[in-house]
């Protein structure tokens, strides 16, 4: 007699990205450098779009150690140069890119009364611009192939109202509903696409605001779990996006916020 155990193969989700190829757009810090980490540890070789080379801090080194292959680029999202020349040297050196993490975003804050022209194309083209063109580039290929996973990392502030980030928002709702549009418009050649949308993560970037203790305190106050995000909340949902295990989803916005945002429209009711 067999048991259900026996057949734990036909059911088990495979997590497992042994094999496949990855590129990371501002991957040394924060979020960017938790999930290629995590990616690496579940079998990825990583392709390292940087905005400077000099500054990886050690992360091509920790992939190696990891025993994975890695190849770092300069790859500044706001040039299309380096955006066409980073992805031609990936798939020289590859033959493909098999998963896209689009994790380039700025996020000043500034009134909207005192929003500059200057202020408003520095957050456009690196959030919006960056990431729709890299996309462009990679995804090319893909469908040369006809397979590929991207995502992009959205922010729940393109699903509620961060005072002051007016700019930041526009920019996260713009990817949210470019996932959408590229969903569509890809899944005939077996490309699924897919964002990621975190709350406030304990990263350097959220130090300073977070060792606020009235900050953290309002801050926490919309966050129903009770508890500020680690990276490797977002990172084990890059890998979910990655691997196999999500196959037959696409045009999804994933909210790891701790239910930011329904508190928001529960508020709102």
């Amino acid at each position: 007699m067999s048991s259900a155990s026996d057949h734990g193969g036909d059911y088990a989700p495979n997590f497992d990205l042994t094999g496949a190829v990855m590129l990371v757009t501002g991957p040394a810090r924060g979020l960017g450098r938790a999930s290629t980490l995590a990616c690496a540890a579940a079998g990825a070789d990583i392709v390292l779009g940087l905005r400077d080379l000099s500054t990886d801090g050690g992360l091509a080194a920790e992939i190696e150690g990891l025993g994975r292959k890695v190849l770092p680029l300069q790859l500044d999202v706001t040039r299309m140069d380096q955006i066409r020349d980073g992805v031609a040297r990936a798939l020289d050196r590859f033959g493909r890119i098999d998963i896209l993490l689009n994790n380039v975003g700025v996020g000043p804050e500034n009134p909207a009364e005192k929003v500059m022209e200057a202020d408003f194309d520095f957050t456009v083209n690196a959030n919006l611009k960056g990431t729709f063109f890299v996309t462009q580039a990679v995804g090319r290929s893909m469908i040369q192939r006809k397979k590929g996973r991207i995502i992009n990392m959205s922010s729940q502030a393109g699903s509620v109202v961060l005072h002051g980030e007016s700019i930041y928002c526009m920019t996260k709702a713009a990817i949210n509903h470019l996932t959408r549009c590229l969903a569509s418009e890809w899944a005939p050649y077996g490309i699924t696409v897919n964002s990621i949308a975190p709350t406030f993560i304990n990263t350097d970037g959220t130090a300073p605001a977070l060792s606020d203790p009235d900050f953290k305190r309002r801050t926490l106050a919309h966050i129903p779990l009770g508890r500020i995000g680690d990276p490797k909340d977002v990172a084990a949902a890059i890998v979910f996006l990655a691997s196999p295990a999500a196959s037959l989803i696409t045009g999804t916005n994933l909210l790891v916020d701790g239910g930011w945002s329904v508190a928001d429209m529960r508020s709102a009711l």
